[in-house]
């Protein structure tokens, strides 16, 4: 469970000022569960009036809060209703009233700080590994076909 609003600052390129903030939010986390085969979900205060609460990207719930309520509250209500379930769940939120909750329902927490440095960490990996994957070493036999058909003065068809 992730306090939306309370991650997308600690996260370099995001911004709360920005109108899709929240989208480029959940790509982020798309990416990031299905590197870790993980699923999350997240919460937003101030639903936009006449769009879904509920969304789901992938692996990713969004929920939107609709305006008079909180995305904290609704967070510490849903570890509630988890009861014994809940410590199944890693809180995500730097707020100290969301992880009192976290630790009154014996769930997992984590402050957004260190989450965007799970996420970070991850993302750079990924796009690590994909660097090493497009590195493809050819032998000298494929070298001189490639040449043979590519290379300067190769016939045209």
């Amino acid at each position: 469970m992730i306090d939306g609003h309370n991650l997308i600052p600690k996260i370099p390129g995001l911004n709360l000022a920005v109108a899709d903030d929240e989208m480029q939010l959940v790509e982020l986390l798309q990416e990031f569960c299905r590197l870790r085969r993980k699923q999350a979900e997240i919460y937003f205060d101030n639903a936009p009036p006449g769009q879904p609460r509920v969304r789901t990207y992938g692996l990713v719930t969004a929920r939107f809060i609709r305006t008079g309520q909180t995305a904290d509250a609704a967070i510490r209500a849903h570890l509630t209703r988890l009861g014994a379930e809940a410590r199944n769940w890693t809180v995500v939120s730097s707020d100290q009233a969301v992880q009192s909750a976290a630790r009154a329902a014996q769930a997992q927490y984590l402050s957004s700080e260190a989450f965007a440095g799970l996420l970070k960490q991850a993302l750079d990996d990924s796009a690590r590994d994909e660097g090493e994957k497009a590195d493809i070493q050819l032998d000298n036999d494929e070298l001189d076909e490639w040449i043979r058909l590519f290379g300067k003065g190769a016939n045209t068809e």
